[in-house]
């Protein structure tokens, strides 16, 4: 008992974490509320109408009133209808503001979730809450509150008048509507835990197909969408088990709320019957008894339906406040520190040490490292070594554990986000580009740039050329994910996206993995244009990308293990060369081969 106790309150404190979200809109609520109750009492009053045109005209042959009781049965009809179109206007604007601001709560909390967030969670997942579960709660809002309230007045008011009409009658449905609530906390117990599992199982559906979807050119490429196909099966009919599931427990709770108010019908029909032979009860009394019984079947019938509807708006917001109370770790300052003017773009990494929320494993362990403005450092360490955390410090998608990361002598954190990310221009190792013009994309990188901007990021990124060779231009919609791109072209407008603010400081995960041979020179070409006069932090695996750099930054196990200029690594560090030979797959002479063969960039690396 104690443990179906606690369920229920469960689910009442969660479902009063919306308050917040209706708060601003209770004046119009309780104007909704108030108005169906009035239409409900409106229809309850029909049957005591009843009872004096049975007990009145019909009992006495005298029609002299009946007109006016006819009439008065119509004005109370109109009232309910009439009272019943303004609950709906009225409730339509708030309960799609709660939604409406709910979903634009979430969806600025994910943004400012940190990255090791996103790396967690499933993004069907995130949208089903985004989505789904709101709706259910807008219909909760909308619907279910508000009936829940009147309902339960009905019921009560409607018990009232039948022992007015007769304390017999009116106990007849008393006793019949006493196990209700036992079947309630029951049902509420079992229902609550297989709606929350179907809109988890709802969840991972999504992800599914959305994976699917975006995926579908290596699901066709392997052949594996046959075996996705499966999986997606599989997960249907998981949810479809699930749905059968409550749709018995649901179907269970529907036979009792019918039998026991026939059974109490029944039972004042023949209480009442008797009542009449014996003279102790009139038939206007009987009939109006029954009517009024039969006119809180809704509010007795729909108790069932409106406690589903509750468990599942509260399965919603319980999953939807998961994500609200993920703790946003990368916050704006109280009181921002602001950049001198101009911005030098001296980097410096302090003692720095990160592990992700959770771990006790630490992936950067001390790092010290000074980068001078207008340096370009690449950081060259094995798979998990930690260099791409490294560069994630800068523009604090992550923030350290200890230690610290300033830019022109200032700890990172005690900027202003904003100004931090217009003066650190990103580049990522995959270049994930958006479904929108080729404008929109590289104006991501600083929102109101005007087309000549743009065109002067492409120029420095090399993409402007064969941007025009594109149907419409710069007004060309690339498509989701910009697949319609090559490789080559997506990482230009990536490039062209991370200058296009005129950062002081680069940060580039990798920017040439991936490309071909051919492709790679165009973007080596253009990153060499992309890092003249800015301080740039650059993730390297390639040879190639290494001797875009003044100097080389090595990572071991979450530490530099070596500073300096790529041949005195090459030259004095074993260690460095076994990481360029595996990085261009050939044997330990690679590097020097490498160094030879790249003679001519090294003299336009030094002349910078």
């Amino acid at each position: 008992m104690t443990d179906l106790s606690d369920r229920s309150t469960s689910t009442t404190s969660t479902l009063r974490r919306l308050w917040p979200h209706v708060r601003p809109h209770r004046a119009r609520v309780l104007l909704v509320i108030f108005a169906t109750l009035v239409a409900m009492l409106c229809g309850l009053a029909i049957p005591l109408v009843i009872r004096e045109v049975v007990d009145g005209p019909i009992a006495r042959g005298d029609t002299g009133s009946l007109p006016w009781l006819v009439l008065l049965v119509v004005v109370l009809g109109l009232a309910e209808a009439g009272l019943f179109y303004l609950r709906r206007k009225l409730i339509a604007a708030p309960s799609t503001a709660v939604e409406a601001t709910m979903r634009a709560e979430l969806y600025a909390h994910l943004q400012a979730l940190p990255v090791s967030f996103h790396d967690r969670w499933q993004s069907g997942q995130l949208l089903s809450r985004a989505t789904t579960d709101l709706n259910t709660v807008r219909r909760f809002v909308a619907f279910a509150a508000i009936f829940l309230v009147v309902n339960t007045a009905v019921l009560v008011i409607g018990l009232g008048v039948l022992f007015h009409l007769s304390a017999l009658l009116g106990a007849v449905l008393l006793v019949t509507s006493l196990p209700l609530v036992a079947i309630s906390y029951l049902f509420e117990s079992k229902f609550k835990v297989v709606a929350r599992t179907a809109q988890d199982q709802a969840g991972d559906l999504t992800t599914t197909v959305e994976e699917s979807v975006l995926g579908i050119r290596v699901l066709k490429a392997f052949g594996r969408g046959p075996e996705l196909a499966r999986r997606f099966a599989a997960q249907a009919a998981e949810l479809r088990a699930t749905e059968l599931h409550k749709a018995r427990i649901f179907a269970a709770l529907w036979a009792v709320l019918i039998v026991l108010p026939e059974m109490a019908v029944a039972g004042q029909l023949a209480l009442g019957s008797f009542g009449i032979a014996q003279g102790t009860t009139s038939v206007g009394t009987l009939v109006a008894a029954i009517t009024v019984s039969a006119y809180l079947r809704w509010p007795t019938d729909s108790i069932g339906w409106l406690l589903a509807e509750t468990n599942q708006a509260a399965a919603a917001t319980e999953r939807y406040f998961e994500v609200i109370d993920e703790p946003t770790t990368v916050q704006n300052p109280a009181e921002p520190v602001p950049l001198a003017t101009p911005v030098r773009g001296h980097v410096r990494f302090e003692g720095v040490r990160f592990s992700h929320p959770g771990s006790d494993d630490e992936v950067l362990r001390g790092v010290d490292l000074d980068v001078r403005p207008g340096e370009t450092i690449a950081l060259v360490g094995a798979t998990g070594s930690g260099k791409t955390t490294l560069t994630a410090l800068v523009p604090r998608l992550a923030d350290v554990t200890a230690g610290r990361v300033t830019v022109d002598g200032v700890d990172v954190r005690d900027l202003d986000l904003a100004d931090l990310r217009r003066v650190v221009g990103t580049a990522f190792e995959e270049p994930v580009l958006f479904s929108a013009s080729v404008t929109e994309n590289v104006a991501l990188g600083a929102p109101g740039a005007d087309e000549a901007r743009v065109r002067e990021a492409l120029r420095i990124a090399r993409a402007e050329e064969f941007v025009d060779a594109l149907p419409w231009g710069l007004d060309t919609r690339i498509g989701e994910q910009g697949l319609s791109l090559s490789g080559g072209q997506r990482q230009r407008l990536a490039l062209a996206r991370a200058v296009v603010g005129r950062p002081a400081v680069l940060v580039l995960d990798d920017p040439l993995s991936a490309l071909d041979v051919h492709t790679e020179a165009e973007v080596e070409a253009a990153l060499r244009r992309v890092l003249h006069g800015v301080t740039a932090l650059v993730v390297a695996h390639r040879p190639s990308t290494v001797q875009l750099a003044d100097r080389v930054a090595m990572i071991v196990d979450g530490r530099i293990a070596a500073v300096g200029e790529h041949h005195h690594l090459l030259e004095h560090d074993e260690e460095y060369r076994r990481l360029l030979s595996s990085a261009d797959g050939t044997a330990g002479t690679a590097g020097t081969a490498g160094t030879a063969g790249s003679a001519a960039q090294d003299e336009e690396v030094a002349a910078r």
